[in-house]
């Protein structure tokens, strides 16, 4: 099974990197837990997103699309990182994310989605 795991972003998230004593002990955390990841074969990729205020969306309406510059309202609906892991099932993926250090210097969330397999589209197959 294939979770998309998603840090959810912050007020300090969307800050942006701050290169401190504290973020350099986070990041060294953060890098020995996806080496464990990385060893017992459960991570694809994973990587950190600048914040917002550096991307981009755009909106569709039909044929028409308009783009809009971040930052972004609603902090908290925003994502800061992700992981794709391969996993057995929900539960170890949510054991695994119960071992991750906390990504962010306040409180934090992470959600983990599974992603569509071939098998879930019945008849497209």
């Amino acid at each position: 099974m294939r979770v998309m795991v998603l840090v959810k972003a912050t007020e300090d998230s969307e800050k942006g990197f701050v290169p401190t004593a504290e973020a350099k002990t986070a990041m060294e955390e953060m890098g020995r837990f996806n080496e464990e990841l990385r060893k017992a074969g459960i991570l694809r990729t994973a990587d950190g997103l600048k914040p917002s205020s550096h991307g981009k969306r755009i909106a569709f309406d039909g044929r028409r699309r308009t783009v809009i510059d971040g930052p972004f309202a609603e902090t908290r609906e925003l994502v800061a990182g992700f992981w794709l892991w391969e996993v057995k099932d929900m539960d170890e993926a949510v054991a695994w994310v119960k071992r991750c250090p906390n990504p962010m210097p306040g409180p934090s969330e992470i959600e983990i989605r599974p992603l569509y397999e071939i098998e879930d589209l019945g008849d497209f197959q």
